[in-house]
């Protein structure tokens, strides 16, 4: 069974998510550490409630992101994840930390990338007048949300939407696709080749997901 740690910095819904997932049956892994840079973050306490182990490390007690990084990975080390799971982890991660978990370092980002990387990407959406909007589940590279592409969900903007409504709608999306994403790893079924993610027993290199409303 595969050693996951898990990244967080708030309430972690998708860390939620993946704990359901692994109380359900359906995702064969070892949770074995969930690891915060904010001291109030909610989902330590989650983490706690489930039995996991739970650290902190504040980056604001580090000099500067490199001081940081290298403590975190010295923290994350200790627990020898096979695959490092980010759930909203709000922190440009350094190209070192990124080399040391090549290939086994995973992102959801609320956008269908590579449009709207980085932060409002709900907002920019809408601002910008697309119809379709999602998330991606993609390995993590030294370029901000720009790593290999492991899974994608898509749902319809609709005609009266704000911030709020789009964002739900996504987040329900990114509930499924991240459990389905880190099962894939833990099978084996994932491979990189020539920056391309290919699945195991899937028709496309790409997996795609379609929420209800785009059928």
């Amino acid at each position: 069974m595969k050693n996951i740690v898990i990244l967080i910095s708030g309430r972690g819904s998708n860390m939620e998510a993946l704990i359901g997932a692994r109380d359900r049956g359906d995702l064969p892994v070892n949770i074995a550490a969930v690891i915060s840079n904010r001291p109030d973050a909610k989902g330590l306490e989650t983490a706690a409630a489930a039995g996991i182990a739970t650290r902190c490390l504040d980056h604001k007690a580090y000099a500067g992101r490199d001081a940081f990084d290298a403590a975190l990975a010295a923290c994350i080390d200790e627990f020898a994840p096979d695959l490092v799971v980010l759930a909203g982890f709000m922190r440009i991660l350094t190209p070192d930390f990124v080399r040391h978990y090549e290939g086994r370092l995973l992102n959801i980002h609320p956008s269908l990338l590579p449009s709207f990387p980085g932060l409002h990407t709900h907002q920019r959406a809408l601002d910008e007048g697309v119809r379709i909007h999602g998330c991606t589940v993609h390995f993590v590279t030294a370029e901000l949300d720009h790593g290999p592409v492991v899974i994608q969900a898509a749902v319809p903007v609709l005609d009266g939407d704000d911030e709020a409504s789009l964002a739900a709608r996504v987040l329900r999306q990114e509930h499924q696709v991240y459990p389905q994403a880190v099962r894939w790893f833990a099978e084996g079924r994932l491979s990189l080749a020539d920056g391309r993610v290919r699945v195991a027993g899937e028709t496309a290199a790409v997996t795609a997901l379609v929420a209800p409303g785009l059928r």
